[in-house]
């Protein structure tokens, strides 16, 4: 029975999925994006999102403990380097999780996760729209109107001087 237990097992034992989890968190350091099922895209944003948190303090300590969890030099390495440089003055939610849809094998519900400021795509479309259009109401406004009157009242002294 569950009674409040919080982390899904995903089917596994606790050094499986433990090995498992570090072994997605690598990957998705590595190539900053990676395509997994709904439910190991949610356990690894539980267990990656403390250790990008540890990385913002670049200490030995703190080195050492993402390590003890990683157990990749090179993922660790990326993480201080590249990824705490991006994410410096985000106060949370360094992850975004997409959903896919439904895998065609087993039908197990498929997810895209992500590094928030990575996401290239998403940040040039949120700089392309700054200079937005303005907008304008159909409606006629008194400026409109007056505008409107002007050119009738110069069609009517233009008639009249032709007369």
């Amino acid at each position: 029975m569950r009674h409040g237990r919080k982390d899904n097992h995903l089917g596994r034992k606790a050094g499986h999925r433990r090995a498992l989890l570090a072994n997605l968190a690598v990957s998705l350091i590595m190539h900053k994006r990676i395509t997994t099922t709904l439910a190991k895209a949610k356990e690894l944003r539980k267990y990656l999102e403390p250790l990008v948190t540890k990385s913002k303090v670049d200490s030995t300590h703190s080195r050492r403990i993402v390590f003890s969890y990683l157990n990749n030099k090179e993922a660790v390495t990326e993480l201080f380097r590249e990824v705490s440089g991006k994410i410096a003055d985000r106060p949370g939610g360094y992850l975004r999780i997409i959903k896919l849809g439904n895998r065609q094998g087993d039908n197990a519900e498929m997810a895209m996760i992500e590094f928030v400021d990575y996401n290239t795509n998403l940040l040039k479309d949120k700089s392309a729209k700054a200079p937005a259009k303005k907008r304008t109401r159909r409606a006629g406004s008194s400026k409109a109107k007056a505008e409107a009157s002007q050119v009738t009242e110069t069609s009517e002294t233009k008639e009249e001087t032709a007369e």
